[in-house]
């Protein structure tokens, strides 16, 4: 069983940065493909960013592609995701999830829902505002 623990969310001005860490229990990192989603109240799960296994494979969703990057540490087993640039429209519940694909990132993934990804962490919360 793989265990998910974000964390690093707060409240930030417009234009500031934060950083989410997803930490992995159960399994190593190198095993597994690592999908960060969001939702907003009233709103649908969107994805945001994945990375393979094998971190060779980065997606974006376009909303967030040159702001956030996504990044592995297989040494701490800890998945980042570095958010730059931060907008109103960035607030929402963030999640990470997990699944033991080899290949598994690409536009398809980050512009679904998460449906194929088995193991979702509690989420951290996430606010942009003045």
């Amino acid at each position: 069983q793989v265990q998910l623990v974000e964390s690093g969310g707060g409240l930030v001005q417009p234009g500031g940065s934060l950083r989410l860490s997803c930490a992995a229990a159960g399994f190593t990192l190198d095993r597994l493909a690592i999908g960060w989603f969001r939702q907003a109240p009233g709103k649908e799960r969107e994805g945001v960013s994945c990375i393979s296994r094998s971190s060779i494979l980065q997606h974006y969703a376009e909303s967030v592609k040159g702001r956030f990057t996504i990044s592995k540490d297989n040494a701490k087993n800890t998945v980042y995701l570095q958010m730059n640039s931060l907008k109103p429209e960035d607030t929402a519940t963030y999640f990470c999830a997990a699944v033991r694909r080899v290949d598994f990132c690409s536009p398809a993934v980050v512009a679904g829902v998460g449906s194929e990804y088995d193991f979702w962490g509690q989420g951290t919360q996430v606010t942009v505002s003045s």
